[in-house]
């Protein structure tokens, strides 16, 4: 019988230009654990060998393909981002005992292997989010552990993280509570956990506001917070301007995890990880305006840009809140769904998003759909924002769904791939290098 390539061998045959002229490939790197003693929380799965696979994905039925296992030593990557213009992918290195490192990978768009091309000290521990600022001079970053939140610039040529810039310590230089080698397992969710988790700021996230781009947000799980700060991307720096609640008045234990802004409406989403909720704000232009032309020295006093008008569970009323722990937050491509991973309760909770006069922004519940795997920790949409990838880090598993545009419910594929300790799922379409052939338009 004959054996039919496999897409490496079939682009690796192509010309580039052949390569170009057809569909622009999709890839899907995953990383994972490959270390559990220095994280702040318990993985129950298969401790990798290899920290990053990346996959082709058939876009026409949500298939995919293992193209390419990273041979060079990355120790607990836990998040990626892929430059918006050069074919780079940055990851950043998890662990409680020592500093991160943020990576910088040249991805080869025909093969889907990866090359270091440069490393570079996160300023602080478990360093868990990356962020590009508009104009790709600046990638801001936060560290979970000691909180910290820094500002680096990137090589202009080749993308790779070049050095420090700033650093904002929400400690103040004061000691932590925790230690690195005596705290609760942050995977717990009981009373008893929340109380240590929160003896600390934990910073989990950094975003600047699709507006301006000139205010960054940070949900700091440790004290139920949503930290302002003026960015100025000149400069490498952030300033503090003030705080906002991330949930409603006299609620404790939200723990927020991560915020992400609608792609039209002013109104962003902040996933609480222990309450296992979303709250939802609505952004004040003009506040924001005050903070962007005010003077920094003075942001620090500065009213909030937010304002909450809903909070929505993400679980079903009698499943016990202690169970379960909120992962990835998600705004559809479109608009009209707001997407959250329940670990625990192993799901995804879709939210619609309603653009009704007096709703507009607000979430109702489309539908619910447990993830065949154990504790998504993450998950990602493919370009087309038709397939949906769970990491199920528990299980050593992903899952591929297909996502029904109108409705919002996600339907199992079948397609699943053995994955160790997955923690992480990036979408990387490659770019088209500037010298490749055009394709005709006849």
């Amino acid at each position: 019988s004959r054996t039919l390539p496999g897409p490496d061998l079939f682009f690796a045959t192509m010309s580039a230009g052949q390569a170009y002229g057809r569909k622009r490939q999709q890839l899907i790197v995953v990383s994972c654990y490959t270390r559990f003693d220095n994280l702040a929380h318990g993985p129950r799965g298969k401790q990798a060998k290899k920290s990053l696979y990346t996959f082709w994905m058939d876009t026409s039925d949500g298939q995919m393909v293992l193209l390419s296992v990273c041979e060079e030593p990355c120790m607990n990557p836990a998040f990626s981002r892929f430059h918006p213009r050069k074919n780079v992918l940055y990851t950043c290195t998890e662990s409680v005992a020592e500093h991160g490192a943020i990576d910088s990978w040249e991805v080869d768009a025909k093969t889907g292997r990866l090359k270091k091309i440069g490393s570079c000290n996160a300023g602080g521990t478990s360093t868990c989010y990356i962020t590009l600022d508009k104009a790709c001079k600046n990638m801001l970053v936060v560290n979970y552990w000691n909180a910290t939140i820094g500002v680096f610039g990137l090589n202009e040529e080749t993308g790779a993280v070049a050095s420090l810039r700033s650093l904002f310590d929400p400690n103040e230089g004061r000691k932590m509570k925790a230690t690195s080698d005596k705290h609760v397992n942050h995977s717990n969710n009981d009373e008893s956990a929340q109380k240590e988790r929160q003896s600390d700021p934990h910073s989990h996230a950094v975003i600047l506001d699709p507006f301006f781009g000139q205010i960054a947000y940070v949900p700091d799980l440790g004290m139920d917070l949503i930290r302002q700060f003026r960015y100025d991307g000149q400069e490498g720096k952030l300033a503090a301007a003030g705080t906002v609640s991330s949930g409603p008045p006299g609620r404790k234990a939200l723990g927020p995890r991560y915020i992400e802004f609608h792609p039209t409406l002013p109104f962003c989403y902040v996933v609480n990880e222990l309450a296992s909720d979303v709250s939802v704000f609505q952004f004040d232009r003009e506040a924001a305006e005050a903070i962007i032309a005010g003077d920094a020295s003075q942001a620090k006093d500065a009213k909030p840009t937010l304002k909450i008008v809903q909070s929505v569970s993400t679980i079903p009323d009698a499943y016990p809140g202690e169970l379960n722990t909120c992962g990835r937050i998600c705004v559809h491509s479109s608009g009209d769904f707001v997407l959250v991973s329940n670990r625990g309760h192993d799901s995804i909770t879709v939210f619609r998003v309603h653009n009704e006069p007096e709703y507009r922004g607000l979430l109702s519940v489309a539908s619910t759909q447990h993830t065949r795997g154990a504790t998504p920790r993450h998950f990602q949409f493919d370009s087309s924002g038709q397939w949906l990838i769970t990491a199920n880090q528990d299980s050593d598993s992903i899952g591929v769904f297909r996502f029904n545009l109108a409705t919002g419910k996600l339907e199992w594929t079948g397609h699943e791939y053995e994955v160790p300790s997955p923690n992480f799922v990036c979408n990387v379409l490659p770019h088209q290098p500037d010298n490749a052939p055009k394709r005709s338009n006849l």
